[in-house]
């Protein structure tokens, strides 16, 4: 039995799953690719750290770029991170050398896969990348082969654990924002960089990503819309459920005449939707196409299982001698679909404002929706005995994104205003 002979580049969560499942399961795994998978080399930032696994049997590689040259070497895994530095120029080395490539990294990706999906096209190789979606979904190979056949219209979902977990305990225990962040901090949930999670940038390279396979067009980070959870507060939770919504952050795409559009935001949905009960840690994603109509896929979206998972799945497709281009089209077939901005959406919004309670208040409100056209649905307010201060909810009716916008604006800049205004858009799912 000829062995398939890897080199796994960074040992971090991920890296030491990869390793568990290689060992546990190198049996099973040898039956079913007809290969048995065999790590040659390993590398890391600190070699003595403790990992909790034996790696004194694989060779040790200070300089991980030393994987792409090594004859010894049939297919790199790249589990560093990052868009650029070490991560790309190991894809693009080993790529160029005839190794294949094997990453969970979705920032690469979104930045630079087309590219990367390229050299392998070039060099008759294979790149795969589906750990770098939703854990342990398998999302990137249902989109790409499991529903092939279809013309698909729409992909969106619940693509960051650490927010949706955020989002649920605010909602769960009755705690504002702040409080929760801590706790989720000391969980060691974020990102080593937070504002990946809490602006909505690691969905965002996940919707790319997505967007990309689903539709077949060239990969448009920077296209993305992206806005955070930073701004979302406990009133907010709690208003929502009462008009019978839940907030998540959903990253939602979509290929129309129109154009592409790709963003990602908090939004309220309805409480009968199934994405609304997605909770804690757990991802979720739907896609709608012509003749499948609604598929929906939830499981973990992090952690060292999960995530471990879906890169040695990769390896048994590359074992089992699967290649094919990395996006399932050909790099050269792939269109530059024209971006929608968010500013063209139409939809009904949710919108918070905390301002002084005092005559005219309402009246000037009002007034600032009335001249962008903007008509209310539903007006709630509630008061503080304490401060004098008070609440105003309302949800409008179906209406265009720069007129809200531009309401706000104008509501912004009365005096009685105490917060930024707030608008969170409503997906009637």
């Amino acid at each position: 039995m000829k062995s398939l002979k890897i080199a796994i580049a960074g040992l971090g969560t991920v890296g030491v799953g990869v390793i568990k499942i290689l060992e546990e399961h190198s049996a099973m795994i040898a039956a079913r690719t007809g290969r048995r998978i065999e790590i040659v080399a390993v590398s890391a930032s600190n070699r003595s750290r403790d990992r909790g696994i034996d790696i004194s049997g694989y060779d040790w590689a200070d300089n991980v770029l030393d994987f792409a040259a090594r004859d010894d070497v049939d297919m790199v895994i790249e589990l560093i991170g990052g868009s650029d530095g070490v991560a790309k120029e190991l894809a693009q080395q080993s790529l160029s050398n005839g190794k294949s490539f094997v990453t969970a990294n979705k920032a690469l990706i979104a930045h630079h896969g087309a590219e990367l999906a390229q050299s392998a096209e070039d060099n008759n190789i294979a790149m795969r990348f589906e750990a770098s979606v939703a854990g342990g979904i398998p999302i990137i190979k249902s989109i790409g082969e499991g529903l092939a056949a279809n013309r698909l219209t729409k992909v969106y979902g619940i693509l960051n654990g650490t927010t949706n977990y955020m989002l649920s305990q605010m909602e769960a225990t009755g705690k504002d924002y702040g409080e929760i962040l801590e706790e989720t901090k000391l969980l060691g949930y974020l990102e080593a960089d937070p504002s990946l999670d809490l602006d909505g940038i690691d969905a965002g390279h996940k919707l790319a990503i997505l967007g990309s396979v689903a539709f077949g067009v060239k990969t448009d980070f920077d296209n993305v819309y992206m806005e955070g959870i930073r701004r979302i507060k406990l009133v907010d939770i709690e208003y929502a459920r009462e008009l019978g919504y839940r907030i998540k952050l959903l990253g939602i795409s979509s290929l129309s005449d129109a154009g592409l559009e790709q963003r990602v935001h908090p939004c309220l949905v309805p409480k009968s939707a199934p994405i609304a009960i997605v909770d804690n840690g757990f991802n979720a994603v739907v896609v709608d196409g012509d003749y499948i109509d609604r598929t929906f896929y939830e499981g973990r979206g992090a952690g060292e299982g999960p995530t471990a998972s879906a890169v040695v799945a990769d390896i048994i497709d590359i074992a089992r001698g699967r290649s094919g281009p990395a996006f399932f089209v050909p790099i050269g077939e792939m269109q530059e679909a024209r971006p929608v901005s968010i500013s063209d959406r139409n939809g009904p919004y949710y919108i918070r404002l905390h301002v002084e309670e005092q005559p005219g208040v309402i009246a000037d409100i009002t007034a600032a929706l009335r001249d962008e056209d903007v008509s209310l649905h539903i007006m709630l307010q509630k008061g503080s005995e304490q401060d004098g201060t008070v609440y105003v909810i309302m949800v409008t009716h179906e209406t265009h994104e720069k007129r809200v916008m531009n309401a706000l604006d104008q509501i912004d800049s009365l005096s009685s205003v105490i917060d930024k205004p707030l608008a969170i858009r409503i997906e009637n799912l």
